[in-house]
């Protein structure tokens, strides 16, 4: 990794050229190819996915996308002259357009089109294409034509896949709104423009590349149009975070003095390497998906997995590169000037922090209790969890395509936005059309003329597709009606592929959690050698899942504050929600984890003092995980914006989560369980230690190199020697402090009269040096100690600083 980055910072044009290069080769063949993706909801092995292809079956030239243009009247019927003779041309003009197949209009005959009240009525439009082929363009002109015909008295609504698109917002709307937001937090967080941009621009090469290598995959695989959404989601959050890790270290040590490429280098090596892992553990939890079996989630992991790969990439080689343009400009003009007049300095924890840290370690029952019972109270919604599918009807009530949904609702029913179709397979389909008429919770039941052995029966539902109510008829229908009927016959349609869809992924979900739950236990174990820890996790990762869910159930369920955020209707949780969310809070928690903990792991080697290893490691991360936290959190609640439900609910969802997880649990409930647990937190069979292979994670603050025995085996006594000026006169009160590679200060003198300084060495290894004077420039120099103690004298001039050992 120190030779990668190294490489990296050396040639930062060339390596910067290269990523500008792959970013818009990629771009220009993904605008070429243009888009593909593909919303394959249907299961094998469900009744609705054998419906499904006996109707293919049937109907084999079913082409484009079918959208409904919409109309009612306040007063009369809408088969009056003045309100034919404003819509029917108005249908003409749209028959017209290139690019639409034909429009079946009520008042061609089609009197099942107009509502029994006369005072609604609908025309289908239907493309050449698939919604997300048609150009927007046209489906502008479309909405345009249709809706030119209002007057007052006629209200005139659209709805469909493809009107849908239109109604969105900017593409890329929500991502700048994340990107702003992440800048302000970088901003204050760093309080350098230089180094608020760094993050951002590794998000930005990271994630485009990812979204145009997805555009291309979607050619020659299927990828929903949802991943995309995912992937800049999940992209932006991880690429900001990991770059903010790996900047906070560099300018940790610079301002320690150490040379900008030296810096760069320890930081790559130490948290690139963190890096690396956590982007591993993302991918690992994202691939957790696969054991649904679930395909509609196939592309959405092949989405977000080389999203996040590429931003790993990103910043484990962009990074290096953009620091070696700025060198000490990383950091704000304040410390520069400090730097350059105090000297370098030790890592102190900010105040706050450690006060925090202070009051967990003496009251962690009382912050323990009460986390848990925030955590509790938040998830207490999840117990009414209800899984299904999201639809027009709970777009925001001011968009054409839910007021066309309602429109239909109560022009037709309410079930007529969500129609079942009984498919029978050869055989005399009468005896079931009657059996299904004489079925409590339907109201309306048509059979189409049979087409190469195959009947069709559209079954229109008393209730909304959404309602409990659909659901108990579709197993109705499949359990009693069906079987009874003689006749092999199955139950599809979008509602029913939707049940069975939040059916399946009811089903395996246990499997997925027990899957991404162990994964994590066995990663944790290996890295930090503790059965407690990776347990602790475990059942932390759950207790955020929980309240996460919980808050998506009062929001997007219970409907508590949707009008507040815009969102449109209540209904249920999205199906494929549970495994995305889990996965990428699995992940995102691993991340934390692994950051807070392996710091106090750290201090539990070198001082077996629990307390203080807790106490030290959330002092020292706290910080920097909430920051990381606030980013995510800014990025993820910017996707309400994104005009999709799904993304939306997705946003709020993974937003709630990582609030929780670092602002809750990892800043209190973990370091408040970790006090009381003491050092059972550390505990490993031996038997087990033996067998477990060792995992370098987290980069350690010590981390002593060439470290060379002595004798009899103990340490190195000291590092000593005189510091004079460039005249070779003594210098009194330098300040000398030795340093691990890391950064933490081990010891810290002034020189005397003479000039001579000692300072105490713990071991055996390399250090750091770094002397400061009022007459000179601060310097860090890097010395190795061996068996004994180490002559190093130092020679101070105005603008450099030279040392003869």
């Amino acid at each position: 990794m120190a030779a990668l980055a190294r490489w990296c910072y050396r040639h930062r044009l060339v390596v910067l050229l290269v990523w500008v290069g792959a970013l818009f080769g990629l771009g220009f063949s993904a605008s070429t190819a243009g888009t593909d993706y593909a919303n394959v909801f249907s299961l094998p092995d469900t009744d609705s996915k054998r419906a499904y292809d006996l109707m293919e079956k049937a109907f084999p030239a079913r082409a484009g996308d079918t959208d409904t243009v919409v109309w009612t009247v306040d007063e009369g019927s809408v088969r009056d002259q003045d309100v034919r003779s404003r819509i029917q041309p108005a249908l003409d003009d749209i028959a017209k357009m290139k690019g639409v197949g034909g429009v079946t209009s009520p008042y061609a005959g089609a009197a099942t089109q107009v509502s029994g009240d006369g005072r609604t009525a609908y025309a289908q439009i239907t493309f050449t294409e698939q919604a997300n082929s048609v150009p927007k363009e046209l489906v502008q002109d479309v909405v345009d034509a249709a809706q030119g015909a209002e007057r007052g008295g006629l209200e005139v609504e659209l709805g469909g896949q493809a009107i849908q698109r239109v109604q969105e917002p900017p593409t890329g709307l929500a991502e700048m709104v994340g990107l702003a937001a992440a800048a302000v937090v970088l901003f204050l967080a760093f309080g350098s423009l230089f180094a608020m941009l760094l993050p951002l621009a590794v998000a930005v090469f990271g994630v485009g590349m990812g979204l145009f290598s997805t555009q291309l995959l979607s050619h020659v695989t299927d990828i929903p149009d949802l991943a995309p959404l995912l992937s800049s989601l999940i992209g932006l959050g991880v690429g900001i975070d990991y770059a903010l890790f790996i900047v906070t270290r560099h300018r940790k040590g610079v301002l320690r003095g150490l040379d900008p490429e030296e810096s760069a280098v320890t930081a790559l090596n130490t948290s690139g390497r963190a890096v690396l892992f956590a982007g591993g553990t993302v991918c690992i939890a994202l691939a957790g998906m696969l054991v649904t079996n679930l395909r509609f989630l196939d592309g959405v992991v092949i989405g977000t997995s080389v999203t996040v790969v590429l931003s790993v990439l990103a910043a484990t080689t962009l990074l290096p590169a953009l620091l070696g343009f700025l060198g000490v400009r990383v950091l704000s003009r304040k410390q520069r000037k400090r730097l350059a007049a105090s000297g370098p300095e030790p890592e102190k924890a900010s105040t706050p922090a450690a006060r925090w840290s202070t009051r967990v370690q003496r009251r962690p029952r009382t912050i323990a209790a009460l986390a848990v019972v925030v955590m509790a109270v938040l998830a207490l919604p999840v117990l009414s969890l209800r899984l299904g599918a999201t639809d027009q009807g709970n777009n925001d009530d001011a968009t054409t395509t839910r007021k066309a949904y309602d429109l239909l609702a109560q022009g037709f029913g309410p079930g007529f936005n969500g129609p079942l179709q009984v498919v029978v397979d050869g055989g005399d389909a009468t005896a079931l059309v009657k059996a299904v008429k004489d079925t409590p919770g339907v109201a309306q039941v048509a059979a189409l003329p049979p087409a190469n052995g195959v009947t069709v029966i559209q079954v229109v539902p008393t209730t909304s597709p959404q309602s409990k109510e659909t659901d108990a008829l579709i197993d109705r229908l499949r359990d009693d009606v069906v079987p009874q009927a003689g006749v092999t016959a199955h139950v599809g349609g979008v509602t029913a592929v939707s049940k069975d869809f939040a059916t399946v992924t009811g089903d395996r979900l246990p499997l997925f959690i027990a899957t991404i739950i162990g994964l994590g236990f066995l990663l944790l174990l290996v890295a930090f050698r503790s059965l407690v820890v990776p347990l602790t996790a475990a059942v932390m990762n759950l207790i955020a899942a929980a309240a996460s869910f919980g808050v998506l159930v009062a929001i997007f369920q219970w409907g508590w504050g949707l009008e507040l955020l815009g969102l449109g209707k209540e209904g249920p949780i999205n199906a494929f929600l549970p495994v995305i969310m889990l996965s990428l809070l699995f992940g995102l928690s691993m991340d934390y984890q692994v950051f807070l903990v392996s710091r106090m792991h750290e201090e539990w080697v070198h001082t077996r003092d629990n307390a203080r290893a807790v106490r030290v490691g959330l002092a020292e991360t706290s910080r920097v995980i909430n920051s990381a936290a606030l980013i995510m959190v800014c990025v993820f609640l910017a996707f309400v914006l994104s005009g999709d439900s799904g993304a939306a609910m997705a946003g709020v969802g993974l937003a709630a989560a990582v609030a929780l997880d670092a602002f809750v649990l990892r800043t209190a409930l973990v370091p408040a369980a970790m006090h009381l647990l003491g050092d059972s937190n550390w505990w490993l069979p031996a038997w087990l230690e033996k067998r477990l292979p060792h995992l370098a994670v987290e980069p350690k603050e010590d981390e002593p190199h060439e470290a060379l025995p002595t004798a009899d085996g103990g340490p190195a006594s000291a590092v000593h020697g005189f510091v004079r000026d460039a005249a070779g006169d003594p210098v009194e009160g330098a300040t000398m402090t030795l340093m691990t590679k890391g950064g933490r200060r081990l010891d810290r003198v002034t020189s005397l009269a003479d000039g001579s300084y000692i300072l105490s060495v713990p071991g055996p290894g390399t250090y750091l040096l770094a002397t400061a004077a009022s007459s000179s420039a601060s310097h860090a120099r890097q010395l190795t100690v061996a068996a004994e103690p180490l002559v190093f004298d130092v020679e101070l001039s105005e603008d450099e600083l030279d040392s003869v050992n």
